[in-house]
């Protein structure tokens, strides 16, 4: 059974810059492991310790994979699966300098 997989930009060196691609499996590990077998590397990118990365979000047909069984999670044939790296906020300012004062204010 076929499975799109959208990868995100960070990970299309393993993928040879292409958007998305098929995996086989019936649940995310075994897409994962198709993954690897056609894109040596990117599994590392996505897992340890048996687990989905921290860093690492990923979608089945919109549903976070966290909540649904994690890596156990069930796929079929003509599901879509995302995988979006988690995306964290930072200041311009530094925690040494403390906060960046506000426009107009010292």
């Amino acid at each position: 059974m076929a499975t799109e997989v959208r990868i995100p930009t960070i990970l299309r060196t393993y993928t040879d810059g292409q958007r998305a691609v098929e995996a086989s499996g019936s649940t995310v590990a075994e897409l994962v492991d198709d993954l690897e077998n056609n894109h040596p590397g990117i599994k590392e990118r996505l897992v340890e310790d048996g687990e989905v990365r921290r860093f690492v979000n990923v979608y089945v047909n919109d549903e976070d994979i966290r909540f649904t069984g994690a890596l156990e999670t069930a796929v079929g044939d003509g599901d879509t699966v995302v995988i979006l790296p988690a995306v964290a906020g930072g200041s311009v300012g530094s925690a040494a300098q403390g906060p960046a004062p506000l426009p107009g204010h010292r």
